[in-house]
């Protein structure tokens, strides 16, 4: 380590170097982590009259008092987590992805865990981390399948708002939604952010003459949000009880079970239990995306643009943009050919990704054995 520290930063810049460093990073916490369990065994910090292990590490070692008790947790955890423990240090899997398979581990899935704890840790291995915690929910729906909708009635019973006046007439607040209702308003706020940018953005291009910048526009992204949620509340305020309500808009991804397994997540990834679409039952639009199909023709191979059904089954199969390092959601991205439409591509969804602007800017420059993009989506 001592001579790590003297070493040139840039000497261990290169990409290998970085990977091989947070390997080695992982395996030194695993490491900390064992010890940790072992000195809360040992007793030893009782003799400074410590109540806790953690507390005596939040106190010596300077750490917030919640990371010295998660890490004694999670070191007792690996106890009964042998496959986890040995990936860990050898620097194959990282902490966050421990805590990820311990958290559900409990009397219920105890033994559903020590069968499937191999399968769970090669995901961790192969998968993003965010696509990892999706396997890991599914998985554990199926092993406490009886608990699913305990958990989420109890996710929903933790939503919370908080808005009160402070000093000099300010208002400050918080907010906490369960994913079904954060996918309401996020989206709707997000709807009407999106408005002002357009009306910033051509406002300051016709002020300026020319395409203007980020830092031209009137507002801040958070100033937009802020003027959006206050014409949220100025719409309301123009509904009358009794008027049609519009239909609340988020997306819900379901399978055939005795095709694919469950399947219940929002667009955006997170997974619910499938009690969670109870409420909203009685007022939601029911669309069939059959991914893969024979040669499916929305209106025409030859057309330009992605649009309609095909549109939206590239945007339900990808949900994100779908070069490498990226994972920007499909509401923020474009449907575009893999094969170029100047090269005949057709525009069919088995030709069609989504990427975000910056990356379908970049595509155009690289060719097609340059370009690092994920795995061709399954079906």
């Amino acid at each position: 380590m001592d001579r790590l520290v003297e070493v040139e930063p840039s000497v261990l810049a290169d990409p290998a170097a970085i990977v091989d460093l947070h390997r080695e990073l992982a395996r030194l916490e695993a490491v900390v982590t064992r010890a940790a369990a072992a000195f809360d065994a040992s007793k030893e910090w009782q003799v400074d009259g410590a109540q806790t292990a953690g507390q005596w590490l939040a106190t010596r070692c300077h750490l917030p008092r919640g990371t010295g008790r998660r890490r004694v947790s999670l070191g007792r955890q690996l106890r009964h987590l042998p496959v986890c423990e040995a990936a860990w240090l050898q620097g194959h899997i990282t902490g966050p992805h421990v805590g990820t398979i311990a958290a559900v581990r409990r009397p219920e899935t105890a033994d559903a865990l020590a069968r499937d704890e191999e399968l769970l840790v090669s995901h961790a291995e192969d998968l993003r981390f965010e696509a990892f915690v999706r396997v890991v929910a599914y998985w554990e729906q199926h092993a406490d399948p009886d608990g699913a909708d305990e958990r989420e009635e109890a996710r929903y019973r933790r939503r919370d708002v908080y808005l009160t006046e402070s000093f000099a007439g300010m208002w400050l607040g918080k907010m906490t939604l369960d994913p079904i209702s954060g996918s309401i308003v996020g989206g709707e706020l997000q709807r009407r952010e999106q408005e002002l940018f357009e009306l910033d953005w051509a406002e300051a291009k016709q002020r300026l003459g020319r395409d203007p910048t980020i830092v031209d526009l009137a507002r801040t992204p958070g100033q937009r949000r802020a003027d959006a949620l206050v014409e949220m509340a100025r719409r309301s305020l123009g509904a009358q009880l009794g008027d049609r309500r519009p239909a609340p808009l988020f997306s819900i991804l379901v399978g055939y079970e005795t095709m694919h397994g469950r399947i219940c997540e929002l667009a955006g990834g997170t997974v619910l239990a499938p009690r969670a679409l109870l409420p909203w039952l009685d007022e939601a639009y029911l669309e069939r995306a059959v991914f893969k199909p024979d040669r499916r023709v929305e209106v025409s191979e030859t057309a330009r643009l992605f649009t309609g059904a095909t549109r939206r089954a590239i945007e339900l199969r990808d949900t994100c943009c779908q070069h490498e390092y990226c994972d920007r959601p499909a509401g923020h991205c474009q449907a575009d050919h893999i094969v170029p439409y100047n090269q005949g591509g057709p525009t069919r969804q088995d030709n069609g990704e989504l990427l975000c602007g910056f990356h379908n800017r970049l595509k155009e420059k690289l060719s097609a054995d340059e370009r690092r993009q994920r795995p061709p989506p399954g079906p």
